[in-house]
């Protein structure tokens, strides 16, 4: 099997895993992958991922243009501003449309320059910092100018009253740190109000020296 038909296969596989679970519901979320040439395999608009073709996914040329397979999702800009600003550390880009993640950005006292609390240790290490953008018309062309505005600062972000988006240096790690993301979102609401203990500066510093975390702007 080739290294392209293998990434198919992963991004199909591992699609169908957040689908099942109930992390992006219908026909939401889109998947991108960069190959060894430059290319890009992205699942089609309105495909669900819990039925992907390994065969029908989008393929774009190393420059964004559609070159085979199936439309490609509307939501190229978000991928492409990541594949742009991090070229060094983007291999894929998750974007979904889960639950508590995006409740957590319809919150008003949620800090938009970063929206998690610092609950668990592996939310510091696979997410760092998350940015909370606004509000996009999906497809706007305008979310990716605001990734760009980050200048590569940023791995993860949340677009608010949407959904979180996720780049990796390899698919698996964009969609562990997803799930993460969601994870966290999740401890958030459930313990809003309660005083949770919170990781103490010292603690999160400790993780960003060990584990080389991108942490300060």
């Amino acid at each position: 099997m080739s290294a392209e038909a293998r990434l198919r296969e992963q991004i199909c596989l591992l699609a169908k895993s957040l689908y099942d679970r109930g992390l992006t519901p219908g026909s939401s979320g889109n998947i991108s992958a960069r190959m060894e040439d430059g290319r890009l395999l992205v699942t089609p608009t309105g495909s669900c991922f819990g039925r992907l073709d390994p065969e029908g996914l989008s393929v774009l040329d190393a420059a964004g243009r559609h070159v085979s397979g199936a439309q490609p999702t509307k939501e190229v800009p978000l991928h492409s501003a990541f594949y742009e600003t991090r070229p060094a550390q983007t291999g894929a880009v998750v974007h979904l449309h889960s639950t508590h993640s995006v409740a957590l950005s319809l919150l008003p006292d949620t800090d938009p320059e970063d929206m998690l609390p610092p609950l668990t240790a592996y939310g510091i290490m696979k997410l760092g910092k998350v940015k909370l953008l606004p509000y996009f018309m999906p497809g706007d062309p305008a979310m990716g100018d605001a990734i760009r505005g980050l200048a590569g600062k940023r791995s993860a972000v949340v677009l608010a009253n949407h959904g979180p988006v996720v780049a990796g240096k390899d698919l698996e790690a964009a969609v562990y740190a997803m799930e993460e993301l969601e994870e966290t979102s999740k401890l958030a609401i459930l313990t809003r109000g309660l005083a949770p203990r919170l990781l103490t500066e010292a603690e999160i510093r400790g993780l960003v020296t060990k584990f080389n975390v991108e942490w300060d702007d």
